[in-house]
């Protein structure tokens, strides 16, 4: 790609025109030729005039929606691309009815949208990650004071965590690039047998962990040379800190509360998705950052 935008200005020109856009998807979906998305098969034929292409092996066609987050949508990839680089570059993530306006799509279309493009942001890696690693869990919900009482009485019961969405993170200290990475995700609570699980599930044996003094965590120390900070008497002991991890937290519910204002509990793991993208790829450029997530539609299996 020659001369490519920069800046949200040059990308709403760039991206105006219907066949760019197809071409610019097939080129990052198909550097090396098309194939086929059914059956693998390198003989096709374009047919230019309805911009898809014939399989010459099992005779079907397709576009170049076919098995990527824009499948079964008749938005154009005009209106898709933009989108994905305006969710990528905002720093405090951008509303559904932003994008209405930005975009001249209905508001149900523009959530749908930036669903689908949360699920392209999933980092869906299984590679462990070790080293320096902080550990911690926060609680996403409503604060009992904005409630209104009836809806207070329902579901405020014992303290305050109550009501509330569990989340993990963990955070790997100066990851391959050099640069801090996290990864977000909901858990049922917060007790030992939720959280040891994934923490193992995510980390090699033998790293470094460092967690608050949660007693969930105690058990780490079989596996792992797990630190722990009491925040009742400091919070940096050394290199032993949870710092990193609990400002994702500050951004995330930053985020959360200016932006989105509520999160309905089963949609959370896709706005974790969204701020952990937007987290670990802070010192790419707009460019890279919308690429990485343009490449990444077509890796997912769309469930939105």
């Amino acid at each position: 790609m020659t001369n490519p935008p920069m800046i949200l200005q040059e990308a709403m020109l760039y991206f105006a025109d219907e066949r760019v856009c197809i071409d610019f998807v097939a080129d990052l979906r198909w550097p090396n030729g098309v194939t086929c998305p059914h059956c693998d098969a390198t003989t096709v034929a374009h047919i230019q005039s309805r911009r898809i292409w014939q399989c010459k092996g099992c005779r079907r066609q397709f576009s170049v929606k076919v098995g990527t987050i824009f499948e079964d949508s008749p938005i154009s990839l005009s209106k898709w691309l933009p989108a994905i680089w305006l969710i990528a570059s905002a720093k405090n993530g951008i509303s559904s009815y932003e994008i209405q306006r930005s975009l001249g799509v209905t508001q149900k279309s523009a959530w749908f949208m930036l669903h689908r493009i949360r699920l392209a942001m999933q980092a869906g890696t299984l590679e462990k990650v070790d080293g320096e690693v902080e550990v911690d869990e926060t609680f996403i919900g409503g604060k009992a004071r904005f409630m209104h009482e009836d809806k207070r009485e329902a579901k405020i019961k014992g303290r305050g965590s109550a009501g509330k969405t569990a989340v993990l993170g963990l955070l790997e200290r100066h990851g391959p690039d050099g640069h801090s990475a996290v990864r977000a995700q909901v858990v049922p609570n917060t007790k030992r047998q939720s959280l040891s699980p994934e923490v193992r599930k995510h980390v090699i044996e033998g790293s470094s962990v460092y967690t608050d003094a949660l007693k969930s965590y105690d058990d780490l120390a079989i596996d792992y040379v797990h630190e722990v900070i009491d925040h009742a008497e400091s919070y940096v002991r050394g290199v032993v800190y949870t710092n990193g991890i609990e400002n994702f937290w500050s951004l995330l519910k930053r985020g959360i509360k200016g932006t989105y204002v509520s999160v309905e509990p089963y949609h959370l793991f896709r706005y974790l998705d969204e701020q952990a993208f937007r987290f670990n790829s802070r010192k790419a450029t707009e460019f890279d950052r919308f690429q990485f997530a343009a490449k990444s539609s077509y890796r997912k299996k769309v469930d939105v």
